[in-house]
């Protein structure tokens, strides 16, 4: 079932479930497929039906096939199958944005806890995971509480209760962090994916949103802002389609089944609504 996505990661044959494997896998999905919400952008503008869907299995099915897998809930809920299918004990966990899209427990970020994985450093053998941040760690880092230094950022876990968590991203990141508590069905992120992606309310459906997180930094495009943070920091602006493309496609980007139309309309809009953005700074 998971041959396909593996291969898109650059892997032939299923690797055993240790902490190494789960190391590898999350740099290689890292490299590969981007935190990007551009299915949502194409039906908001009307030029597709519908977003693609978060249910797991569709979007194994369509990372295999060479397309794009999404944001948070994609990208972790691929992530989390994968990972569930090779062996790893896999806990699907709610989390919501420090900078809340909803009233206080309002689901709108997947986070998954994995466990049995006892190293040196962390013996108790509980490790985050998560490939749905965009610009976030790029290692597993350990379920307990304290300061993890990598590649330049610094980040933050800390208790919250008996069974409540935060992730405080580094200053430079897009955002604060994330708030993770119980578990969480298929049918609650399905409604919350429902919400966060349909227009004119949906907080996905306003601006387009790239993001890839390497070995070294975080580069995204947002709107047509296209900015570096961690080793190479830049930003500029992409008013050019073809820079704006050529920008999206270095991230990871999938243009399979997109026309190119429909990407010129999208580009239209975003630099429309990066001017009005500027305005309000």
């Amino acid at each position: 079932m998971i041959e396909g996505y593996l291969r898109r990661l650059g892997l032939e044959g299923r690797p055993e479930a240790t902490y190494e494997t789960l190391v590898d896998l999350h740099h290689r999905h890292l490299d590969t497929l981007p935190y990007e919400n551009l299915s949502i952008m194409l039906a908001a503008i009307g030029a597709t039906r519908a977003p693609d869907a978060v249910d797991p299995v569709e979007t194994l099915e369509r990372v295999a096939a060479g397309g794009n897998a999404g944001y948070c809930f994609h990208n972790n809920g691929v992530f989390s199958l994968a990972l569930a299918e090779l062996g790893f004990d896999v806990v699907r966990r709610t989390g919501q944005m420090l900078e809340a899209t909803g009233p206080s427990g309002t689901l709108d970020h997947l986070a998954l806890e994995i466990r049995g994985l006892a190293t040196a450093a962390n013996p108790g053998g509980r490790w985050v995971v998560d490939v749905g941040y965009g610009d976030g760690f790029r290692d597993p880092l350990p379920l307990v509480e304290g300061h993890f230094r990598q590649s330049g950022f610094v980040y933050r876990l800390a208790r919250v209760g008996e069974s409540g968590w935060t992730f405080h991203h580094d200053p430079h990141g897009s955002f604060n962090g994330s708030f993770v508590r119980g578990s969480v069905t298929q049918e609650e992120v399905e409604a919350s994916h429902l919400r966060l992606s349909t227009p004119p309310d949906g907080d996905f459906t306003r601006k387009l949103v790239v993001q890839r997180r390497d070995a070294s930094g975080a580069e995204t495009v947002r709107s047509i802002r296209h900015l570096r943070t961690g080793e190479g920091a830049f930003e500029r602006e992409l008013r050019d389609f073809e820079q704006w493309r050529t920008a999206l496609g270095r991230l990871g980007l999938s243009f399979r089944g997109v026309e190119e139309d429909a990407l010129r309309e999208l580009h239209k809009r975003q630099a429309a609504e990066y001017d009005d953005w500027l305005l309000t700074r």
